[in-house]
């Protein structure tokens, strides 16, 4: 048999084998389709962490304190070293100026400043991070290379808030993989399950095959062309689910979270790069899912 017979004679055993079982291929279609909805959705969730975690990074100022005893020329020099050392914006905040937002911010308990002797509050940089050093680690390191420079006093960036918000986010990211990683393994099973019941109606003509001499690689085949189907289809439904989550809850999400994400929420549910991880994925699946199933029969 040449290799276009053989490519024909699987394409068209695994039609029989669709049309043969519909509702046992309808069952795992849907079980890949939702397992790579749900994937589709943690990758959409994922993306709206990331961008809450740069928003609120965009929010991070390091405040450095100088020294009381530096002149006016001595203060430029250092706003001068802060900034080549750190490449972000620096801001120089005048004693007055830090005592005038306090008093601010305290509303009414800030009129109780007026009666300070002097003014306790020393000059200092606020430094807005440029957005590859925001990072806890790149932010740890900044402070470090900062409090060491001449003339500074101290640095504060709210380091345990910082790394709070990031352990969330390493526990989210990590949870959702372990689910991630359960839900495919579960859906390799049902999908196996459900094919081998497909399998064993038509055992009949396994058995003939067998009898003339086909090899085991001959007869899977046309078993792993249609959990390949099945996975195109699963990976099919899940676009037009997510694309379809888009379309009517995306607006809604994005005037929800816009005070927090700004416009960058409203990107598009599926991305070019998302649909062919999620056809990959579907392709791996049905493929998985039937290699187990003639596994098994083919061993019994």
């Amino acid at each position: 048999m040449s290799a276009l017979s053989k490519v024909t004679y699987f394409c068209r055993s695994a039609a029989v084998g669709l049309k043969q079982s519909p509702f046992v291929h309808f069952i795992a279609v849907t079980t890949i389709a939702i397992a790579l909805f749900s994937a589709g959705m943690a990758r959409g969730a994922a993306r709206v962490l990331d961008n809450l975690l740069a928003s609120l990074g965009g929010e991070v100022e390091v405040t450095v304190y100088l020294a009381p005893e530096l002149d006016a020329d001595e203060v430029h020099g250092v706003l001068s070293r802060v900034q080549a050392l750190s490449g972000g914006e620096v801001t120089l905040v005048s004693p007055e100026d830090a005592l005038s937002r306090l008093r601010t911010e305290l509303g009414d308990l800030g009129e109780a400043l007026a009666e300070l002797p002097e003014n306790p509050l020393p000059v200092s940089l606020e430094l807005r991070v440029p957005p590859e050093r925001r990072n806890p680690d790149a932010l740890l390191a900044l402070a470090r290379t900062l409090r060491a420079a001449p003339g500074v006093d101290g640095v504060d960036y709210g380091e345990a808030a910082v790394q709070r918000l990031s352990a969330i986010a390493r526990a989210l990211r990590f949870g959702s993989l372990v689910a991630f990683a359960v839900v495919l393994g579960a859906t390799v099973v049902i999908v196996a399950a459900t094919l081998q019941l497909a399998i064993y109606s038509r055992r009949g003509e396994i058995e003939i095959q067998k009898l003339v001499g086909a090899t085991d690689r001959f007869v899977k085949a046309p078993f792993l062309l249609e959990g390949l189907l099945q996975g195109v289809l699963g990976a099919a439904v899940a676009l037009l689910g997510l694309w379809a989550f888009g379309r009517m809850l995306g607006p809604t999400l994005s005037a929800l979270f816009s005070f927090l994400l700004g416009p960058s929420v409203a990107a598009p549910w599926v991305e070019p790069r998302l649909a062919l991880e999620l056809l990959l994925a579907g392709c791996g699946l049905g493929l998985g899912g039937s290699f187990v199933a003639v596994g098994r029969f083919l061993r019994v």
